[in-house]
């Protein structure tokens, strides 16, 4: 039994990340899914939105810390919509500048500035602590279930063992009923709005630009509207990592970890379709994640091992591309109501 509490624990924290990545990817899919945008600089984003939220909501600087901002101990909520609303803004301010740039131009920009995001995490020690890293980040209701769980347990000291290890892990099971709402929500929210005649736009400038252009749409304004929005979508999802983390460094937003799967789901998933989205998150961390045990077993030093994982992961997507060239559920077909009646 106690062997089943571990197994249970283990997919908790597994679907939390998965839920996390799933985020991630429904931003992407607004922007390349939808618009066509070929941004690279997901990482940038995702940092932001962590760091923001977690000096938002985060504790003062302690005694040993380098960093002097931030700190301000406000509620969850806040610290969630800062992340949103500070991503927004950067996205604005670099999309104002790149957002006329070709594919390839523009994927240049962006891994550019997420690099030097990064960088600026990694150095600027006053704002974010440096490689030294933000702790004690607060999580949502943390205290208030702890507590409860605490008081049950000292007052049913008879439990069997494996119910009790089962209780101590109910903060896990809260917070991924939090993170799959908000999946559940914002998929909600881009199905209505990539479903209107705003998302109709999106998707017949991501099929050609000048025939959109030619229908007196504002090209660039449009597709300045979905990098925003894509973007705001990133730095929630760093602001529920932060917040479950409770710890970030820089080593957490990296450009593999931060982009590169981040693409591999949605191109599995299927782009261009939101459920797609977040099913190439769940299966291609899951895969992500067996091949950590997998490779545990072979007699390769830990470099070799990280190395062949990538390349598992890089012949699964290449598999999936031949056998379903669209990703596993491809692109779904949208009919006006007017044409179905």
């Amino acid at each position: 039994m106690d062997t089943l509490v571990g197994i249970l624990n283990y997919l908790v924290f597994f679907a939390i990340t998965a839920g996390i990545y799933g985020v991630l990817t429904l931003g992407l899919n607004v922007q390349w899914g939808y618009t066509g945008l070929f941004n690279i600089g997901i990482a940038g984003f995702y940092a932001v939105g962590a760091y923001t939220s977690a000096l938002v909501s985060g504790p003062p600087p302690g005694a040993l810390d380098w960093r002097v901002f931030g700190g301000w101990n406000m509620p969850f909520p806040v610290g969630l919509l800062s992340a949103g609303g500070v991503a927004a803004l950067l996205a604005l301010l670099i999309g104002w500048i790149t957002i006329r740039l070709k594919e390839d131009y523009l994927a240049i920009a962006s891994i550019g500035i997420a690099e030097v995001l990064r960088l600026i995490i990694k150095n600027e020690a006053w704002l974010t602590n440096g490689v030294w890293g933000i702790k004690n980040i607060p999580s949502p209701l943390f205290g208030t279930i702890q507590t409860g769980v605490q008081g049950f347990l000292s007052a049913h000291p008879n439990l069997p063992h494996w119910v009790s290890s089962l209780l101590r892990s109910a903060y896990n099971w809260f917070y991924l009923g939090l993170v799959l709402l908000a999946v559940w929500c914002l998929y909600l929210f881009l199905e209505r709005v990539l479903r209107s005649p705003w998302g109709r736009v999106l998707r017949a400038i991501r099929e050609d630009e000048v025939a959109a252009a030619a229908q007196g749409k504002n090209v660039a304004a449009f597709k300045l509207q979905s990098f925003v929005l894509g973007s705001a979508l990133m730095g929630l999802a760093g602001s529920l990592y932060a917040h479950y983390a409770r710890y970030l460094s820089v080593e957490k937003f990296e450009p593999f970890y931060g982009t590169f799967i981040v693409w591999v789901m949605l191109v599995a998933g299927g782009s261009g379709n939101n459920k797609g989205a977040i099913l190439g998150a769940f299966l291609i961390w899951g895969l992500w994640a067996g091949t950590d045990f997998l490779t545990g077993y072979l007699p390769l030093s830990d470099v070799r091992v990280s190395a062949l994982r990538v390349v598992l992961i890089g012949v699964l997507l290449i598999g999936i591309l031949l056998l379903r060239p669209r990703g596993i559920l491809g692109e779904e077909k949208f009919i006006s109501r007017m044409f179905r009646q």
